[in-house]
């Protein structure tokens, strides 16, 4: 892969970018599936299999005529726990505080709007972000470009190859590439298919690199313009 100059703007990806929630996620489908007399998923299961936002893929996992009772009893479960188990990965404080010196920065993630602004909230990360766009917040979710525009549009910035979008599955990389930006993997997406099914322009083994390439693009702009 070809070097990465400094952006325009960084959005990022929420879950297994940033944070680990799963053990939020991991209750309320799992309760959701319990209450439909459903298998109930393990982390790993959950990892390789949630990836769309929920409006989406309920209505394939629990049907037309039960999904959105699902939905009540997956949301009930998260918003008692998601606090609580919500845990930033390694690196990700760094990172986001690396980003800073070099450009905006917004969050799209296919996590309910309201659950993401809490989380954000929670760890004290909302001031970093100019906006933080969940599920439900654009006219569509993830892998359309609508989020992706809308947090842009917060930023100030326009589309294009100098914005990254960073995130964590192939998903995430398409995204990216609809909206013209450049797709950036945190990780080697083991969890969705490896490397070759991501596809990403540019990829960062975890956290810490991604906070050591930015500080070196921040340092450099700045004897640039000295």
């Amino acid at each position: 892969m070809s070097p990465i100059g400094a952006p325009s703007a960084i959005l990022w990806d929420w879950d297994n970018t940033l944070v680990d929630g799963w053990a939020a996620i991991q209750a309320g489908l799992n309760a959701a599936f319990r209450a439909h007399g459903l298998p109930e998923w393990d982390r790993a299961t959950v990892l390789r299999n949630v990836r769309r936002a929920l409006r989406e893929s309920f209505p394939e996992l629990f049907g037309a005529t039960h999904w959105e009772a699902a939905r009540d009893i997956f949301y009930a479960e998260v918003r008692g726990c998601h606090l609580d188990v919500l845990r930033p990965l390694a690196g990700s404080a760094e990172a986001i505080d690396a980003a800073a010196a070099l450009a905006p920065q917004a969050v799209v993630s296919n996590k309910q709007g309201p659950l993401l602004r809490a989380e954000a909230a929670h760890l004290g990360w909302d001031r970093h972000f100019a906006a933080l766009v969940g599920a439900g917040d654009a006219r569509r979710d993830k892998p359309d470009t609508a989020p992706l525009l809308l947090a842009l549009d917060a930023c100030g910035v326009a589309a294009g190859p100098s914005v990254w979008y960073v995130g964590d599955t192939a998903l995430d990389m398409q995204a990216a590439r609809a909206a013209g930006c450049t797709a950036v993997l945190l990780g080697d997406a083991h969890h969705d298919g490896g490397l070759g099914n991501a596809a990403p322009d540019h990829a960062f083994a975890g956290g810490h690199a991604l906070a050591a390439h930015l500080r070196s693009l921040a340092k450099r702009h700045r004897t640039v313009n000295l």
